[in-house]
């Protein structure tokens, strides 16, 4: 007997649908594709050494042997020798590859595009784990065991998300190990020798035994409750999670939505919403606040040769007093006290919750959300802040340029002077930081240089579409193109500030959008916003907006960063700000493009009203009509079934109704008979006799295949039609007319089987229970069984089929090859 026949096909096949939740992390299935090829290649490996008798040491060298390949053919480095033997700079390849994946997990949030490093730690990964399978449930027999790898690769999808993954991902990967486990029972129960059914018939191939049935539905039941109880237990749901823009200024209507915080790139997100020609409500936001700034809800502190990107946040419990300003009230500051609520829809999907900078105490969130204090953001790693409602309050400051003036430089080794000023060097900034703060004395009146700069006086404009540069650098090619939206103009600005001493750092929430009154602001896709930050010794973290003020909705310029493109520089008073909704000088409202946003209502100036939150309702009702189709299809299939029988089931033959005439025109009074076709009166019969039998089968009426036709027919009038003689006479002639038809030479004619059928069936309906008759009508037992018998076939078929293809492959094996040619 062969040992193990399947196992190690379907150990590898199972590797692959445990892999399924990984589907949920990446954009495309590029992935699957090359996952299987590596995971099929140590399948392979697996199985010739096997063939050659290898111990376990040799085959799971073998099966690593054969990852290296599949890994070298599908990453190269251009060193390999024929394209799949690596060679030490394979290697130092493989390295780089994995340390720039590290990177790529810290600066994509789901779902991830297809990236080399990415693609090859996912298909190590998979592969590594389709070695531990294999060797746990074919060397070693254990294919419980071989469960936890699996489960190492449902952890990844679990870790990233915000909520639960997916359940049709777990499901599928479920279906894997069970599937598993089956196969090695099975494989088990052969090598006890010749198997038997339930009635004592010797089997060859796979049948279901008497506890089949019982342990598929447990199988189902618990992988049910697997994915039912989470999705009931309050804090363990989460829905399906949308894509993210991928920085090419198309997106998908969602910001900085799924993975944990620090994975979300929102610079990807924004540039993405910003091109969208729908306009999604995002939150409703009411203050009592008459002039309200920007509703934060993320910062990027870290500046490399990139970009600006957003770190890792931490923090303490946010539902909870929040420290607040830590820097004490100097002359010209002023902070004043408000209190806001913000209703968030279901179109926004994201792990951060918007809020006013230097918010006191949030209401109405639990323990799984959490406040870092050095980027002044609240973040969940568990939750998401679609549809919640909340309440809180913070401090509003305001500060004079004439306070901003006295602020003093940092000392250089105060934490901030060391972290917030780090930035790649690039000769064209620092040539032009030092041209822009010649002369400047203080730190804010370089940074009022720096803000200054980006004005429609020294060529900057507004465009939604960048172009591109030639010096291989995003910032120099922003400077010397001049023109972009808000996440360049804040990250330029960010830089340069950098570049001259000052700590700086990037923030994102809305801009202001329409008011609708008594304080009510709707926010949308299109007040999505990006501004600069800059640190003051004693102050803490300003605000300024280097942004045109005509291509920003809800734009906000205050006393000490005023609109730099303004006609004619207004000077408010201490901490005021122009108003969010203002209409803007002529010259900013001139400089208007097609496609740019109008500051009143949040519109490009040739779009369409804002479109609201999508209906939900077609949803439900398409799938509502989805599983009734589908639980319709057993009634459906037993009503095309007993239509067809019946179009079979017509009378045999018939008596002729004129006699026969003589010679002389009159009749000698005998009849004429047309005989039936013996064909199609046999094929009556037997079609009768199947819709009998599934019959019985629908309203659970035993049925003994040993018993001849009549005697079924006899037992049936007996039994369950004994109260109703018509229905046991119909009976009994149904089983007549099978016997005549499967064991006579004429078979049984002239008879109405159809209405016989008819009598019968509506006997047995009248002596069933509600239920049956129910189930009868709705979900047929004799067609779920036929499905299940066909199902059970195919599989008893493909088995069988495997097992010839493997006992062919046996006898080439090299080893008895080689002991032929030794006994020669």
């Amino acid at each position: 007997m062969i040992a193990h026949r399947n196992l190690g096909l379907v150990a590898a096949a199972a590797t692959v649908l445990a892999a399924a939740p990984l589907s949920a992390i990446f954009e495309r299935w590029t992935w699957l594709i090359q996952s299987t090829i590596a995971v099929a290649v140590v399948a392979a490996v697996a199985a010739l050494t096997r063939l050659g008798r290898i111990p376990t040491w040799g085959q799971v060298l073998g099966m690593l042997a054969g990852l290296t390949i599949a890994l070298t053919w599908l990453f190269p480095s251009g060193e390999e020798l024929l394209a799949v033997i690596p060679t030490p700079g394979t290697f130092g390849h493989f390295a780089d590859l994995l340390n720039a994946s590290l990177d790529d997990m810290r600066s994509y949030g789901v779902k991830v595009p297809d990236t080399d490093p990415l693609l090859f730690v996912t298909v190590l990964g998979i592969g590594g784990v389709a070695v531990l399978v294999d060797v746990l449930a074919v060397s070693l027999r254990r294919p419980a065991l071989a469960g936890l790898p699996m489960l190492a690769v449902y952890s990844v999808p679990v870790a990233v998300y915000v909520d639960s993954v997916p359940p049709v991902p777990f499901v599928i990967g479920a279906a894997g190990y069970l599937w598993l486990l089956v196969t090695d029972n099975v494989d088990r129960v052969r090598r006890f020798g010749r198997r038997f059914t339930g009635d004592g018939r010797g089997v060859d191939v796979w049948e279901a035994s008497p506890l089949a049935s019982a342990g598929r539905r447990l199988a189902v039941v618990g992988v049910a409750l697997a994915v039912a109880v989470p999705l009931a237990v309050p804090g363990m749901t989460g829905g399906l999670l949308d894509t993210m823009g991928s920085g090419t200024g198309e997106g998908t209507g969602r910001p900085g939505q799924g993975g944990a915080p620090g994975r979300v790139d929102l610079f990807a997100a924004l540039s993405g919403q910003l091109n969208q020609r729908d306009v999604v409500d995002y939150l409703k936001v009411t203050t009592n606040e008459s002039q309200p700034f920007y509703l934060r809800f993320g910062a990027a502190d870290r500046l490399g040769p990139e970009g600006f990107r957003v770190r890792n946040p931490s923090g303490s419990p946010a539902n909870r007093d929040l420290p607040g300003p830590k820097e004490s009230v100097r002359a010209g500051m002023e902070r004043t006290r408000y209190r806001a609520t913000v209703e968030v829809t279901k179109n926004l999907n994201m792990p951060f919750l918007p809020v006013y900078t230097e918010a006191l105490r949030i209401e109405d969130i639990n323990g799984n959300w959490s406040y870092d204090d050095k980027l002044q953001v609240v973040y969940s790693q568990r939750e998401n802040v679609r549809g919640k409602r909340y309440e809180f309050d913070y401090v509003r400051t305001t500060y004079t340029p004439a306070a901003l003036q006295q602020a003093t430089p940092l000392p250089a080794d105060h934490p901030l002077e060391t972290e917030q000023t780090l930035r790649p060097p690039v000769p064209e900034v620092q040539a032009l930081v030092k041209k822009l703060v010649e002369g400047k004395n203080t730190d804010y009146d370089k940074v009022r240089a720096i803000y200054d700069y980006f004005s429609a006086e020294n060529g900057f404009t507004y465009k939604l579409s960048t172009e591109s540069g030639t010096s291989n650098q995003d910032i120099v090619n922003f400077l010397a193109n001049q023109a972009g939206f808000c996440q360049q103009y804040s990250a330029a600005m960010a830089w340069l500030v950098r570049e001259a001493g000052i700590p700086a750092r990037v923030a994102f929430g809305f801009a202001n959008g329409a008011n609708s009154g008594n304080g009510t602001y709707t926010l949308t896709n299109r007040n999505l916003h990006a501004w600069t930050e800059v640190y003051f010794n004693e102050f803490g973290w300003v605000p300024f907006d280097p942004t045109p003020a005509y291509g920003v909705s809800g734009s906000t310029r205050s006393a000490w960063a005023p609109d730099s493109d303004a006609a004619e520089e207004t000077t408010p008073g201490a901490g005021a700000t122009t108003a969010p909704n203002a209409p803007g000088p002529t010259a900013s409202a001139d400089r208007r493009q097609p496609g740019q946003e109008d500051p009143a209502s949040g519109l490009p100036l040739d779009s369409a009203t804002p479109s609201g939150e999508a209906p939900v309702w077609p949803w439900w009702v398409a799938g509502a009509l989805a599983l009734l189709a589908l639980l319709a299809l057993p009634a459906l299939r037993r009503l095309a079934l007993r239509r067809r029988r019946s179009g079979r089931v017509t009378p045999a033959a018939a008596a002729a109704a004129p006699t026969t005439p003589t010679v002389d025109g009159a009749t000698d009074g005998r009849r004429m008979v047309v005989l039936a076709d013996a064909d199609r009166a046999r094929t009556d019969a037997h079609a009768a006799w199947d819709e009998l039998m599934d019959t019985l089968v629908d309203f659970r009426v035993r049925i003994d295949r040993t018993e001849t036709p009549r005697a079924t027919a006899d037992r049936l009038a007996r039994e369950a039609l004994r109260e109703n003689a018509d229905a046991a006479t119909a009976a009994r002639l149904l089983g007549r007319a099978e016997e005549r038809a499967s064991y006579a030479r004429d078979p049984l004619s002239g008879e109405e089987l159809h209405p016989a059928l008819r009598q019968v069936r509506g006997a047995l309906a009248a002596n069933a229970d509600r239920r049956t008759r129910l189930l009868a009508a709705v979900l047929p037992p004799s067609v779920l069984l036929r499905w299940r018998t066909a199902t059970a076939d195919t599989s008893s078929r493909l088995v069988s089929g495997y097992g010839r293809a493997r006992y062919r492959l046996v006898r080439w094996s090299p080893r008895r090859l080689l002991a032929g040619r030794l006994a020669r």
